[in-house]
């Protein structure tokens, strides 16, 4: 280990830790915003001319730690970056270019960087230009900047995130994989390779509406289109390194998967489905009435195998979404809302359930303890805030789930942390604009390995 022995890097390591993040002042006022410099490797620079005084750190120590860390081995200086939550991380990879080749080995090397990441919200300015997406950090409070490819953010439909990926639906009805953190993007599969869509072509023969199975004569297909897509799904595809994505669509919300590469979508059996998970190496699929399905992806010929036909007192109120829990269990989460016909929403209350399996049946919850949820348009979460300290515990924090037809894109969010405790409120500060919908997403370093990289 080069002229730093192992018993000294341990011994060492949770004062470099320490000041580490001193010597990067890794902790400027809430008020400050930071934003990305669209230019690998990613850096963080200050928006506002405000500079930090922080206390100095004894000199004996900072002058041990920085002669420590410059003369450890590349592996070891990547162990002690992967305790860094990411923001910190990428400002670390800007000191010197050591540092950032640690920066970069772990930037590639898929796996290596497991450090939990806290849950950010990513939203729209109208302070800012057309490509700048703003992420709200809740470990942090505080808000980074990211400029990103076209198509606009602000001209696009956010319909899903798992991951670290965005699913972003453009207005020509084109699907995008995105990660907000790397900029990578990747076209998904076009809207017409959908089994039940049909394109309607102007006269130079360019897709310009979609048309649907079930349209009846007199309908408008620009008003089924905005709701095409109802939410998105991104889970691993540990096979090829990469992910699969699965939508829910209109019309009677059926299922269809790509991989990423792929040139259409390939539609799964049933319909009238409602939430996804992935578990065990199977895709489980839910029903409106509380059907239980699942699906072998891997498999040439896809079939559905039948869990349950229907729960036994099965919820429907308002929304209902399904999660599995670090424990284990599966639940069952109902969001009661108020919508008024104007098209604005809010969250008036939050039930719980464990899916009974082999039951077939909902046991009511009392509660989440040391734990919280997180509820949004794609792949909810169940997180333990011993492993998130910055999160507070029995709460659900939640943004909007409505589907976004053209109407009611102007109108107000549903945002906010409910306290299961008590049922009370903790808001979010409004940062936002309306649209596009604000989208609780997991920052994610992993980058796809693939030609179709747009």
């Amino acid at each position: 280990m080069g002229t730093c022995s192992l018993v000294r890097m341990m011994g060492l390591l949770q004062l470099d830790l320490r000041i580490l993040r001193t010597l990067l002042a890794l902790s400027p006022p809430p008020s400050s915003h930071w934003k990305f410099r669209k230019h690998p490797p990613f850096m963080l620079m200050e928006t506002e001319t405000v500079v930090e005084i922080l206390p100095e750190p004894p000199l004996m120590e900072t002058e041990t730690v920085v002669e420590t860390l410059l003369e450890l081995p590349l592996d070891v200086l990547m162990d002690i970056f992967s305790l860094l939550e990411l923001p910190d991380l990428i400002r670390a990879s800007s000191v010197c270019s050591f540092w950032r080749s640690a920066y970069s080995s772990l930037h590639s090397q898929l796996g290596q960087y497991k450090r939990p990441q806290t849950p950010c919200l990513l939203y729209a300015s109208e302070s800012d230009g057309e490509n700048v997406a703003c992420l709200y950090s809740l470990a942090e409070k505080r808000v980074y900047k990211l400029n990103l490819p076209d198509p606009p953010i602000r001209s696009r439909h956010l319909i899903g995130s798992s991951h670290g990926w965005l699913v972003t639906a453009d207005e020509k009805f084109e699907l995008h994989l995105l990660n907000p953190i790397t900029g990578q993007q990747i076209a998904l599969p076009s809207a017409i390779t959908i089994e039940q869509i049909e394109p309607i072509l102007d006269s130079a023969g360019a897709v310009n509406k979609i048309k649907m199975w079930d349209l009846a004569p007199n309908d408008d297909p620009n008003e089924f289109s905005d709701c095409l897509y109802i939410r998105a799904f991104v889970f691993p595809d540990p096979p090829m390194g990469s992910y699969i994505v699965v939508i829910i669509h209109s019309p009677d919300r059926y299922l269809s998967f790509a991989r990423v590469g792929d040139y259409k979508w390939t539609s799964l059996p049933g319909e009238n489905y409602k939430q996804c998970i992935h578990m065990d190496g199977l895709l489980y699929a839910f029903t409106e009435t509380g059907g239980v399905y699942t699906f072998d992806l891997t498999c040439p010929t896809i079939t559905r195998d039948i869990i349950a036909d229907e729960l036994q007192n099965y919820k429907t109120v308002g929304y209902t979404y399904v999660v599995q829990a670090p424990w284990g269990d599966l639940l069952q989460i109902c969001r009661a809302i108020d919508d008024t016909p104007e098209g604005f929403i809010k969250t008036e209350k939050i039930l719980l359930y464990k899916v009974d399996v082999a039951a077939k049946e909902l046991v009511e919850m009392n509660g989440l303890h040391d734990h919280v949820l997180f509820l949004e348009r794609s792949q909810s979460q169940c997180l333990n805030t011993e492993e998130y300290p910055q999160l507070k515990p029995n709460r659900v924090y939640f943004t909007d789930d409505i589907t976004y037809i053209s109407k009611y894109k102007n109108n107000d969010r549903d945002i906010g942390i409910l306290n299961l405790e008590n049922d009370s409120w903790e808001g979010v500060p409004k940062l936002w604009c309306n649209w596009p919908n604000p989208i609780w997403m997991t920052p994610n370093l992993t980058r796809i390995n693939m030609a179709v990289d747009k």
